[in-house]
């Protein structure tokens, strides 16, 4: 099943808490609201590294809770991101993580794909339920 949307995010950044040699590692978390087949709001913890001499590269590893409704179904969910973005060039692994779904969401397994147009964040979750 595939489920489609948009989301708005609010960031609240730490000061980063280990800088070597210019590069940086900081954390972050942001709130979102789902709006479309997900109806829902979640928290992201995120860790990032950064190089201040090549800003166009970073990556991060996050994890997201998101609690509300899937296509009708309520409960929650847990979202594990692996990011990497290589001289501007991104690439983006977001997966539900195993058993972490609850209420009607219990079995969830799936993808999330984020599409970023004209500063809209869009999102394609491929998924199933058991």
């Amino acid at each position: 099943m595939q489920a489609k949307g948009t989301f708005t995010t609010q960031m609240s950044a730490e000061p980063p808490y280990s800088d070597v040699d210019g590069v940086s590692l900081g954390r972050a978390t942001f709130s979102k609201t789902f709006t479309g087949d997900v109806e829902a709001t979640s928290e992201v913890h995120m860790i990032g590294a950064r190089n201040a001499a090549v800003p166009t590269s970073a990556g991060y590893v996050a994890i997201e809770r998101v609690t509300g409704a899937l296509a009708g179904r309520r409960g929650t969910f847990v979202l594990q991101h692996n990011g990497v973005m290589n001289r501007g060039k991104g690439s983006l692994d977001c997966t539900v993580v195993p058993d972490s779904g609850t209420g009607e969401l219990a079995g969830l397994t799936g993808r999330l794909t984020i599409d970023i147009v004209d500063k809209v964040h869009h999102y394609t979750l491929e998924y199933t339920v058991e």
